[in-house]
Formats: structure tokens, C-alpha cells, sequence
């Protein structure tokens, strides 16, 4: 019996240009073989990173529950009936004790997060403060504080920030599915007011929230078109929450996930790609493809927002299994 070798054209570089992707290039892309495009996006990593290197970050949130918002996601809504409970803003001390333990932890950058349509002015100026002081102890700052006004990102850039979180969360044609409070463009004008004030782009979505493999592609195509290319990508996998609309959700299978990842990488291939919400759920030898795909970058402690995400001691040992060490 011979065995028969399948040859794959494999580029060298990525994509000559950005913003140029087309949504139908992306979708080729996410149906090669899974090995080869596991393979090729490892191999346009190590044109832009060390890939034994892992970027830290940790999130809170400094202001939980009770938002306008009706995303189908997020059980902070006020439109859904979740264990979520709006609280009151936290104190600056209580944000700064808590950026010394992410530090202390080995975190490197520290994101602060706010369950807002966007902030009042009132609030602004105390997470200015925030911002100031969590610079201060040397982190790298990240705010996702929801749509932003005139002069806004500005202050932000002022006070410290070094990031501003405005996820697309999906593709323009599934968006009406997921959220109807905010439109496709409020959110694109948010992050050209973070681009015009100097700050650095995280910007990423979520997948498992029944899209279609079309649809993670025209996500990736939002993200990998904007100009420039978003710094930081979060990749989120849905976690289902009780009592939101996207509870009864069909889970995504771990190989589709590992493929949003890698493709991710080979689109923009100078950003990090963060390996974010839904991680887990996620046995150790899936985030260990993450890695191999281009993943660069996690969050770091045990609550997102308001979700769960692994331990301190156990993304420890996990970094240490595959020898892998903090930026």
C-alpha cells in the first residue's frame, strides 16, 4: 500500500496588506485542514513573537450589574433576569489594592471594566483617578468603560491609559441577533474617538453565540480590515448564563474555537491575540493548541466581569507544563 502526500501551498508571510481581507478569503482560510492552519499560524507567530512568551493581564470590574444595554450575552443587563445585582461603583483604593495583587500575581497589564452604556462625566472623573494610580504602580492600563463622547478618550489618554476594550463582538450581519440597544456603527465611532485621542485598540468579539462559520468570518474581517489593526484581540467563547437569551446556546466545537484563534493570528498577525472569556471550560491540551495557533496573551486571576476564569495557581502550573513565561 502507498501512502499518498498531500501537498499545501504555504505562504511564508501573511497577507501582504491589511485591510484588504475579504470575508470569502477568511472563510478559506477557517476550512483548510486543521493541522495545516494550525500550522501556518504558528508559523507567522514566530515572525512577530517569541512564542514561548504569554502576556498577563488581569481584569475587574469597577462597577457591576444594572446596565441599559440588552446584549444576549451579558447577564449585567438589566433587560434579563440574572444573578447579577446592580452594585455601586468600587472606591479607587479598592482599585489600586487590587492592581497591586495583579501585579504582585505577575500581571502586566491591569483592564478595568464598568457595566455602562458609556460614562457620565461624574463617572469619568473617578476612574480617571484609576487610571492614574494603577499607571503609577508601572501596569499597563486598559479601560472598557462602553461608548464613549466627545473629548472622553482624550482625558483617558491624559490620566495614564495606555488601552481602550471595544469589542465588535460579532460580524455586522448577526449583530440585530445579538444586541439591540446600540447599533453596528456606535460602536465602530467609539473606537475612531480612541484612535483619534492616541490610545492603543483591544478590540475582539465572542464566538458560540450560534453564529455560523460565515459569520466568525466576517467578524475576523471587521477586526482584521480596521486601520490600524487593533493592538490586542480578545477571543471570547460564550459563557452561558442563567437567564440571559443566549443561555440555551450550542456549545462551539473546541476544534471550530481553535480555528477562530489561528486565523485570528494569520489576519493580524502583529497583534496579541488574547485567549479570553470561556477559558475555563477549556481542558488544558485546547488552550495548549491556542497557543500553538498564535494565542499570546490571557487573563489572569480567578473572575473576569463576572464569570469565572482559572485560578492563579493554575495558570501557573498549566505556563509551566508547556514552558511557557510571562511578557
Amino acid at each position: 500500500m502507498t501512502m499518498q502526500t498531500i501537498q499545501f501551498s504555504r505562504p511564508a508571510t501573511p497577507h501582504p496588506e491589511s485591510g484588504t481581507w475579504s470575508v470569502a478569503e477568511i472563510e478559506a482560510l477557517l476550512s483548510l485542514p486543521f493541522m495545516e492552519l494550525v500550522f501556518r499560524a504558528a508559523e507567522i507567530h514566530r515572525q512577530f513573537f517569541d512564542p514561548t512568551k504569554v502576556q498577563l493581564s488581569t481584569l475587574i470590574s469597577i462597577k457591576t450589574g444594572g446596565c441599559p444595554e440588552d446584549c444576549g450575552y451579558c447577564p449585567q443587563s438589566v433587560h434579563h433576569d440574572t444573578p447579577v445585582e446592580n452594585q455601586p461603583m468600587m472606591t479607587v483604593d479598592e482599585v489600586i489594592d487590587a492592581a497591586r495583587t495583579a501585579k504582585a500575581n505577575g500581571a502586566g497589564r491591569f483592564c478595568m471594566g464598568a457595566a455602562w452604556r458609556g460614562p457620565k462625566d461624574a463617572d469619568l472623573e473617578q476612574t480617571l483617578r484609576m487610571v492614574s494610580e494603577v499607571k503609577a504602580l508601572g501596569l499597563e492600563t486598559c479601560a472598557t468603560f462602553g461608548l464613549l463622547k466627545d473629548g472622553q478618550a482624550e482625558k483617558l489618554k491624559q490620566a495614564g491609559l495606555d488601552y481602550y476594550n471595544h469589542n465588535l463582538d460579532t460580524a455586522p450581519e448577526k449583530y440585530g441577533d445579538i444586541i439591540h440597544t446600540r447599533e453596528y456603527e456606535d460602536r465602530l465611532d467609539t473606537l475612531g474617538k480612541v484612535r483619534g485621542a492616541g490610545l492603543s485598540v483591544c478590540c475582539g468579539g465572542i464566538v458560540g453565540m450560534n453564529e455560523t462559520r460565515a459569520d466568525r468570518a466576517g467578524l475576523i474581517a471587521q477586526l482584521a480590515n480596521l486601520e490600524p489593526q487593533p493592538e490586542s484581540v480578545p477571543i471570547n467563547n460564550l459563557v452561558k448564563v442563567g437567564g440571559t437569551p443566549l443561555d440555551g446556546a450550542e456549545p462551539l466545537d473546541w476544534t471550530e474555537f481553535v480555528r477562530t484563534i489561528a486565523v485570528t493570528r494569520i489576519t493580524m498577525p502583529k497583534s496579541y491575540v488574547r485567549l479570553s472569556a470561556g477559558r475555563r471550560e477549556m481542558p488544558e491540551a485546547m488552550q495548549a493548541l491556542c497557543f500553538l495557533a498564535g494565542a499570546n496573551s490571557i487573563f489572569y486571576g480567578d473572575k473576569l466581569l463576572t464569570t469565572g476564569n482559572p485560578d492563579v495557581d493554575a495558570d501557573r502550573l498549566l505556563m509551566e507544563k508547556l514552558d511557557l513565561s510571562p511578557l
